[in-house]
């Protein structure tokens, strides 16, 4: 056989063998993988389909050259095949980063609880592709024989060069490093700033921090150099609660138990703010209703009784959870001792179902891949997640939300329930498979009831109740007068474009002013009036006009600035 028989057999071969790769991925691989049910491996398959092929075909016909003997390619095709191959892995890796690494690592980011990997993302979108082609075109440059080193040599200078002229852009690079690695904040917080602005913190760059101001409606963008050397008090922690404070004064003749007790409830009877879910069912009915044409404010209070009731109900399901992993700790911790037996491995199993039955997992069919036979897609209705759902739509039904309220409170409890069905899968199959964690077991459940406690959902604290005291006395011509700080905290301070903690306490104000307005106004400074009828909103809770006259100060706009009393 000569030469050109060689060849044209060989190239033949290659065709041939392209040819089988072509229908095996296309024919065999691609239907298997569309029956996955996650589409990473059908993404890679498209993506490497093209790639696979130049790839094999070119590298079949190089080697193929190379065994013939007395067949030596002319080097300039030789290099052209070269650099065809490069490109082509170049390109190949680049969508491969892309289009399968990035896209499934912003999805996973998306149902975590740190926020540099939200920034580190982009970083490597937009810095990997460039590395790989730079690379691809040196070793392109090198296959031609090309010297690098007065190249190399060139790019040190220059880079030199350019850090010195970009330093105030290095700077704030590292700055927005030391931010994510060091961070005093996650996105979402509100920031106080020295300037005294209040923001809602949206992102942190590779160069700027990304802020929306509230008061101004905007955007700002600060640098990270210049951030990092502000002293910022980060409201949303230790609780993105939204503290207030009313100022107020009272005749020192009146009844201070009974007003305190008034004003009390009056706070409590609001939906928006923080305290005894019982006792703010209780009192819901009995307050802001003065104004009976306001539908608003009866939209208000009717939706809000509604999603107290849905809370209640979701905060006795967690406490339920909550109470059975304890108790399944326990269990854990003395089977743990001397090593689980089958018997206490079946145990744990059935006690950590019922849990799982708790939260909201729909029961299945056990199998050798399903122990605990639950279905982690499935939800029953009698659950928490969908309890927690039922209390969050009737929650984004406030007349008061924006749009981007709604919106707001839909991913984000989305995203905890996300996390929710994650750390429980996570922990099933721990238990499902204990060998080699069966000491752990218990920590792991620890790990989980701290989680719910302190992440998902906090519990309500004695010190977010409303708090009212005696701050000192005052007097002016017309006698003294009690001064009394009422404190309370609002359920969430990034809703109503930051304003939800003001519009609370007007609207706690103007309930307060409407109870003694009259009363204040037929104060005569002597004495109190008796026999007086019911309160302006026709409520029966003992309180009778004339008997306790009140002059309420106004609070200050930013509740964490030095507070001012104007008397009305």
């Amino acid at each position: 056989m000569n030469t050109d028989e060689l060849i044209l057999t060989s190239l033949l071969i290659c065709f041939v063998g392209t040819v089988v790769l072509y229908v095996f991925l296309a024919y065999i691989l691609r239907p298997i993988f569309r029956n996955f049910e996650s589409d990473i491996a059908i993404v890679t398959l498209n993506v490497s389909f093209n790639p696979a092929l130049i790839i094999f075909a070119i590298f079949s016909i190089k080697i193929t050259f190379d065994k013939l003997a007395g067949v030596k390619i002319f080097s300039t095709i030789e290099h052209i095949f070269t650099t065809i191959m490069i490109v082509t892995i170049g390109f190949w890796s680049v969508q491969i980063f892309n289009q399968v690494f990035i896209y499934y690592l912003k999805e996973y980011t998306q149902k975590t609880e740190v926020m540099w990997d939200d920034v580190l993302l982009p970083l490597l979108s937009a810095v990997v592709p460039a590395l790989i082609y730079i690379t691809s075109a040196v070793f392109i440059i090198s296959s031609f024989g090309v010297d690098l080193t007065g190249i190399w040599v060139a790019l040190g200078g220059a880079t030199f060069v350019l850090g010195f002229a970009l330093q105030d852009i290095l700077a704030n690079f590292f700055s927005g490093i030391v931010l994510l690695i060091d961070t005093p904040f996650q996105f979402g917080d509100i920031l106080l700033l020295e300037d005294g602005s209040i923001g809602m913190l949206r992102r942190i760059g590779i160069r700027v921090t990304h802020l929306y101001i509230f008061s101004n409606h905007c955007d700002i963008y600060i640098p990270n150099s210049m951030l990092q050397s502000q002293k910022i008090t980060n409201l949303s922690r230790p609780t993105s609660l939204y503290y207030q404070s009313i100022v107020i004064e009272l005749p020192s003749e009146c009844d201070m138990d009974q007003s305190k007790k008034l004003i009390e409830e009056i706070v409590l009877a609001h939906p928006d703010t923080l305290g005894s879910i019982d006792m703010k069912l209780e009192l819901i009915d009995e307050y802001f209703k003065s104004h009976e044409s306001d539908t608003h404010l009866l939209n208000q209070q009717e939706v809000g009784k509604s999603r107290l009731l849905a809370e209640q109900n979701v905060n006795l399901k967690l406490e339920e959870i909550v109470e059975s992993l304890e108790a399944l700790a326990v269990t854990m911790k003395f089977a743990e001792k001397g090593g689980m037996s089958q018997e206490e491995v079946e145990n744990v199993q059935q006690e950590f179902q019922e849990v799982l039955l708790l939260t909201g997992f729909e029961e299945t069919e056990k199998s050798s891949n399903n122990r605990l036979g639950i279905d982690f897609n499935e939800y029953n209705e009698d659950g928490l997640i969908e309890l927690i759902r039922e209390w969050y739509r009737l929650w984004i039904k406030d007349p008061n939300f924006l749009d981007e309220d709604q919106s707001f409170i839909s991913d984000e409890w989305e995203r905890k329930i996300n996390l929710l069905q994650r750390r429980f899968q996570k922990l099933a199959q721990k238990i499902s498979n204990p060998q080699g964690d069966e000491t752990r077991l218990d920590d792991y459940v620890i790990d989980l009831i701290d989680w719910l406690k302190n992440r998902l959902k906090a519990p309500q604290k004695k010190w977010q109740e409303p708090y009212i005291r005696m701050m000192g006395m005052t007097h002016d011509e017309s006698g003294f007068f009690i001064e009394l700080d009422i404190r309370f905290f609002v359920d969430e301070m990034k809703l109503e474009d930051g304003k939800r903690g003001d519009r609370v306490r007007s609207q706690i104000y103007e309930e307060i002013f409407g109870y003694f307005n009259i009363t204040y106004l037929n104060w005569d400074g002597i004495k109190p009036v008796e026999n007086g009828s019911n309160g302006s909103n026709g409520s029966s809770n003992g309180w009778n006009q004339g008997e306790i006259p009140i002059s309420p100060a106004r609070p200050s706009h930013n509740p964490n600035s030095e507070k001012r009393r104007v008397i009305i």
